[in-house]
């Protein structure tokens, strides 16, 4: 006991002479010494100049509970020089040798220790650039944002603004890539590590005088907990408004912020041709992003024929009884700088919408109150109905009421040849009472296209609680059964959505044995457009959530779930629409073909379902999660009240500091009520990485996709089904996906990427590696671009 307390005293010791500010005692305004020189950053704390520094120390844990000392020292030193900031961080741990550290891919840190630096350097508390790093330095970065869920990249989704749920964790979207440097080392106690940020890399108000809000955060694995140099509470509608500051900045040099990237593709695609004979054929493309920085807080970027750079293999997603679309988050340089001054309330901006473009210019940045992001773009004639270029004109306003709230405005057109998709609407989100925000949004469409004209609104309103032991989030969200959103993401439309979250939150002491518990209540009703309010809901649901945090971060969950689906007639907006075609064979004999009506059920009800899931520690070298559900849900390709039976599950392995290996399984059954089998999906997916050096990246990704599905029986009479005059018999169908890269990535923009995937209709390996039989395509990929900076 002693010798440990020893130990902390003496690694909790000022060993620097620079000026301390506790971020227990609320010394949160920092005045940064400005040292006109330049390091070499290399990990090692060892410089002079760093004995100048401001020293931030005293941080608070913030998870799993929040206001108590952290357990951990954790001393960051701070200064800057005309052209960058610098930060330098000695994290000390006084339970032994258990830092968690790997030589990962940039981004991929998530299993290790790691320390993430919030620089909100508009000082409006709404944003701040993130820049993390791992005990060897191994970056991280993106933006994080206190508001709006619906992500203009689709790295957040859905509707009704951010909810006190995951205001405790943030929206973060790590898609960004900045140019800074880092360097770490591990170090007896603990490690450290030395950063320098480049002023050239952030955006921030202008003026010679410059305040900018700060905020820092260690992750620490075998413990679980997140600790924070701010003393950040869970009571509050926003993270970032906890955040200290940095006063007095002065005199910041960014120099001529222009970068060119020029981009070369290769792509060699090869599939079976209308003879079955597989041929190959090449698509060389070049392409080339301008970056400009007109000014220190706004950029101009500019891009002709940009890369989609999807070399990394989407997640697999259990698409079977799936009603709606699914989507995937961007990834093209361009839209990504700047990406986060375009979302709304609700998705209505989504980027990769613009499928291929030919080029675009976009202007991006901070005036005052008045945050700009517009994009103008040339999408490729392969996405025309009409055998033109789609033209999308796209435009995000906000206007900062007070410290967290603000006004905002949008509107988008895509112009096809006389055809158009035209949309504006405003936006609010206002912060009161400290814990509490209410949000509100109204859209209006406007559609031209070949079926004639149509108009469509959205609106939105939500009321949302954010306290320590209790939080709840309301949402009341109307979509007209015409309303468009050409530029962005809304999947469903022509109903009237109101939900209610409920959360209670209970903490135990240190050391418990269970350190949080909450409970989650939810309500949904979803009703049709033009029935609402006069006719019953279409659909709903009621779930109870029960998570906990258990020592050593063990996280359970249990939950239950009824809920009921109403089909109605075959009008828009019911779920009956969707059998408009359906007929039922009068006999089970093959030869009569006499049909009858399909008997579109009027309610489905009381479709209870019990899950529950297992997260484990993050180990040095394993993590593991698990989830599984059973209950009575709605078979949709029938109408009919079935039985199903998920179950997933993800192990992570890290043998080494240089190898991760991810294992995936998910798995959905559906039985119909008299226990026959109907359907299954089976996606087993098998990752493979090995980080050679911090430049140097190779990955092999294998995913297997299983669907299968018995003949569409009547769920009365148990006859088949006919769709167009045809029986609908059983299906049955495989992939095996298997994609290899090779990456060279020693900067941001520079890069050489040389990948090689293949898909087969069965299981053979053989065809992934050589062998043409039963591949249904295969194709090599390399690209090349080179970040040059003037």
């Amino acid at each position: 006991m002693f010798p440990a307390l020893a130990l902390l005293a003496l690694l909790q010791a000022p060993t620097d002479s620079g000026p301390a500010y506790s971020g227990r005692a609320h010394a949160l305004h920092v005045v940064l010494p400005r040292i006109d020189t330049s390091i070499v950053v290399d990990g090692v704390l060892s410089e002079p100049v760093w004995q100048r520094a401001a020293r931030l120390i005293d941080f608070s844990e913030y998870q799993p509970v929040d206001s108590r000392p952290a357990e951990e020292p954790t001393e960051v030193l701070v200064w800057y020089s005309p052209t960058a900031i610098y930060f330098g961080i000695r994290a000390r741990e006084v339970h032994g040798d258990l830092v968690h550290a790997t030589h990962a891919d940039r981004d991929n840190i998530d299993a290790d220790d790691y320390v993430q630096i919030l620089l909100d350097t508009y000082n409006d508390r709404r944003r701040a650039f993130l820049f993390g790093v791992n005990p060897f330095g191994v970056q991280q970065d993106g933006v994080r944002i206190d508001a709006y869920a619906g992500g203009a990249g689709g790295s957040s989704g859905g509707s009704g603004g951010i909810s006190s749920a995951n205001v405790l964790n943030g929206n973060v979207d790590l898609n960004p890539d900045f140019v800074f440097e880092s360097r770490g080392r591990l170090v007896p106690g603990g490690y450290d590590v030395e950063i320098r940020i480049p002023f050239k890399s952030l955006r921030y108000a202008g003026g010679k005088v410059q305040t900018w809000g700060i905020n820092v955060l260690r992750r620490v694995q075998h413990s679980g907990y997140q600790d924070s140099w701010a003393p950040v509470v869970r009571a509050s509608a926003s993270f970032l408004n906890q955040s200290g500051f940095i006063d007095s900045l002065i005199d910041l040099r960014r120099g001529l912020v222009l970068d060119l990237t020029p981009v070369a593709t290769e792509r060699v695609s090869g599939a079976p041709d209308t003879t079955g004979a597989y041929r190959y054929a090449s698509d060389p493309e070049l392409g080339l992003d301008v970056h400009y920085g007109v000014t220190p807080n706004l950029s101009l970027d500019g891009t002709i024929n940009p890369d989609f750079s999807q070399v990394e293999s989407d997640v697999g997603q259990v698409t079977l009884n799936q009603r709606f679309a699914l989507f995937y988050p961007e990834k093209r340089p361009f839209f990504l700088d700047g990406l986060e001054l375009l979302d709304t309330p609700n998705q209505l901006i989504y980027t990769r919408r613009i499928v291929s473009p030919d080029g675009g210019v976009k202007l991006a940045g901070k005036a005052g109150p008045w945050t700009i992001a517009t994009i103008l773009t040339s999408d490729a004639r392969s996405e025309s109905a009409t055998g033109s270029h789609p033209d999308f004109g796209i435009a995000r306003l906000r206007y900062d009421l007070g410290p967290t709230s603000n006004l905002g405005f949008i509107g988008t057109d895509r112009e096809d040849g006389g055809q158009f998709s035209r949309l504006a609407g405003a936006d609010a989100h206002i912060v009161h009472s400290g814990i509490y925000f209410v949000e509100f949004q109204g859209v209006a469409s406007w559609l031209h296209d070949s079926t004639g004209f149509h108009r469509g609104t959205l609106t939105q309103a939500d009321w949302d609680r954010t306290g320590r032991y209790w939080g709840f989030h309301l949402n009341a969200t109307g979509i007209a059964p015409d309303f468009d959103a050409a530029a962005g993401f809304v999947n469903r439309t022509g109903v009237v959505n109101l939900s209610y979250f409920n959360r209670l939150t209970g903490y135990g002491q240190r050391g418990a044995l269970l350190e949080t518990v909450s409970s989650f209540q939810t309500i949904s009703r979803i009703w049709d457009y033009n029935g609402f309010p006069r006719q019953s809901a279409i659909e709903g649901s009621e779930s109870v959530n029960l998570q906990g945090t258990l020592r050593g971060w063990w996280q359970p969950n249990l939950s239950l779930t009824r809920n009921f689906y109403r089909f109605g007639a075959a009008s828009p907006g019911y779920l009956g629409a969707s059998y408009g075609g359906y007929r039922v064979r009068t006999t089970g004999v093959p030869t009569d073909t006499t049909t009858a009506p399909f008997a579109i059920p009027a309610l489905l009800d009381n479709l209870f379902v019990l899950g529950a899931g297992l997260t484990t520690p993050t180990w040095r070298q394993f993590t593991g999660t698990l989830s599984a559900s059973y209950g009575a849900v709605a078979n949709f390709d029938e109408a009919a009240r079935g039985t199903g039976v998920s179950l997933s599950g993800e192990v992570d392995l890290r043998p080494t500091p240089a190898m991760r290996i991810s294992a995936q399984y998910s798995r959905l059954t559906i039985h119909r009520r008299d226990g026959s089998w109907f359907s299954s999906e089976d996606i087993p997916r098998l990752k493979l990485e090995y980080q050679a050096t911090r430049s140097i990246f190779f990955r092999v990704v294998g995913q297997y996709t299983a669907l299968s599905s018995d003949a569409l029986r009547d769920p009365t009479t148990g006859n088949p089904i006919v769709v167009a005059g045809s029986v609908v018999g059983p299906s049955a169908s495989d992939q095996l996906r298997v994609d290899w890269l090779f990456s060279y990535r020693p900067s941001p923009g520079t890069l050489i990427y040389l990948g090689y995937g293949a898909s087969c209709s069965d299981f053979d390996l053989a065809c992934a590696v050589g062998r043409q039989r039963a591949r249904t395509d295969d194709g090599f990929f390399a690209k090349l671009s080179y970040l040059f900076g003037l």
